[in-house]
C-alpha cells in the first residue's frame, strides 16, 4: 500500500494535519491504535472543556456547543463531522509497530485489531501520537492492583466506596468532587502543601470548601507509600497513616512514549527535555519525520494542548509541500 504521507495518530492534530495536507492535494492516512480521537473519548464522560468552542475549531468548519464550554460528547460529534466532510482517509484500531526506511521511502509497518499485518510505503511520515495512553507511575508497592486507575471515566461505580484520589491538578480536584457528590468517601493525597494553582476559578473554591470541611479527607505535603488490597499507607508530615481502601485514582499525569520516539531516530536535548525539531517545518532530527502536536514539547506536557497544536498541522504540510515541489 503506498501514500505520499503517513500520519500517525487521529487526535484533533492529526485530524488538522490530514486536512491541511488534502487541501495542498497531498495524498495521506491517517493511523489509529484506537477510534477517531482516542484521547477525547477516553475522557470522563461528561466532561466539559475548559475552553470555547472556536478554539477547538480545525479545517475552518464552525463548532456549535449547547453552552459557553463545549462537552466531550459534542467535541466527539464535531470532529466526526470533520473527518467526514475533508473525506479523511483515517485506519482506525491499527496499530503503528515501527517505521523503517528513510526520507523519500519509508515503510511504515502496521497491524489492525484483527491482527492482520500491512505495510505501507510513505515519502513522509508525521508523528501526531499525543501522550494520554501513557499513565506516570508512581512505583510503589500494589501500583499494579486491580483497584488502581489511572482514568477517571465517571463517579457511579464507586457509590459507597472508599476512594483516593492522588494529584493536586484539574483532573484530580473534578475527579474527587465528582467521586464525592455521587456518595463515595474520598481521600484526596497531594504531595505538596497546596493544590496546583492551575486548577480553574469555578473548580477550586469548590474542592478548598469540601477538604476544609472535612467532607473530602486532603492529606496534602503527602504521598503514597504502599497500595495494599483494603487499605492504603500515606506519608504525611506527622507520620505514616494506613487509611481503608477501595479504588484508587491515580490522576499523576502522563507522558508521550519517549522509547517509541528515540527508537525512531528523535533525538532530545538533555536539558529541556524537548525533541529537536525545525521551529519553521516542525522537521525532526530524522529527515522526513515530523511531529506534530504536544510531541513538540516532549516531557512538558502542560505547554501545548488541541488549541495551538491544531496549527502545527498548516506548518508541516506547507513544508511539505514546498520540498515536494522541489
Amino acid at each position: 500500500m503506498k501514500t505520499t504521507v503517513a500520519v500517525v495518530g487521529a487526535g484533533p492534530t492529526g485530524l488538522a494535519c490530514g486536512i491541511e495536507l488534502e487541501r495542498r492535494d497531498i495524498g495521506c492516512v491517517l493511523f489509529d491504535k484506537g477510534c477517531v480521537v482516542n484521547s477525547l473519548y477516553h475522557y470522563p464522560t461528561n466532561m466539559v472543556f475548559f475552553t470555547t468552542p472556536e478554539l477547538l475549531e480545525i479545517g475552518d468548519i464552525p463548532m456549535t456547543s449547547m453552552g459557553e464550554k463545549p462537552t466531550r460528547t459534542e467535541a466527539l460529534k464535531y470532529y466526526r463531522r470533520v473527518a467526514n466532510h475533508y473525506h479523511l482517509n483515517v485506519e482506525q484500531y491499527t496499530s503503528v509497530n515501527r517505521i523503517s526506511g528513510e526520507d523519500g521511502d519509508f515503510t511504515v509497518h502496521t497491524t489492525n485489531r484483527l491482527g492482520e499485518e500491512k505495510l505501507w510505503q510513505a515519502q513522509k511520515v508525521i508523528l501526531a501520537t499525543g501522550y494520554y495512553d501513557r499513565p506516570n507511575y508512581l512505583n510503589i508497592p500494589g501500583e499494579d492492583l486491580p483497584k488502581v486507575i489511572h482514568y477517571y471515566k465517571e463517579a457511579h461505580p464507586y457509590y459507597g466506596h472508599d476512594v483516593a484520589v492522588i494529584g493536586g491538578k484539574n483532573s484530580a480536584a473534578i475527579a474527587a468532587l465528582e467521586l464525592w457528590w455521587t456518595g463515595a468517601r474520598v481521600t484526596l493525597i497531594h504531595r505538596r502543601p497546596e493544590l496546583s494553582d492551575s486548577i480553574k476559578y469555578w473548580i477550586r473554591p469548590n474542592i478548598d470548601n469540601r477538604i476544609k470541611n472535612g467532607e473530602i479527607k486532603g492529606y496534602l505535603s503527602s504521598c503514597v507509600k504502599e497500595i495494599k488490597p483494603r487499605t492504603i499507607v500515606i506519608e504525611t508530615p506527622e507520620g505514616e497513616v494506613e487509611v481503608a481502601n477501595d479504588f484508587v485514582f491515580a490522576m499523576t499525569g502522563y507522558h508521550p512514549d519517549i522509547e517509541f520516539l528515540t527508537a525512531h531516530g528523535i533525538t532530545f536535548d538533555p536539558v529541556t527535555r524537548r525533541p529537536y525539531t525545525d521551529p519553521k517545518t516542525l522537521e525532526s532530527a530524522r529527515k522526513g519525520m515530523y511531529l506534530a502536536g504536544v510531541l513538540v514539547a516532549g516531557m512538558h506536557t502542560n505547554e501545548i494542548f488541541i488549541e495551538n497544536g491544531r496549527f502545527h498541522g498548516g506548518q508541516i504540510a506547507q513544508a511539505i509541500a514546498e520540498e515536494l515541489a522541489n
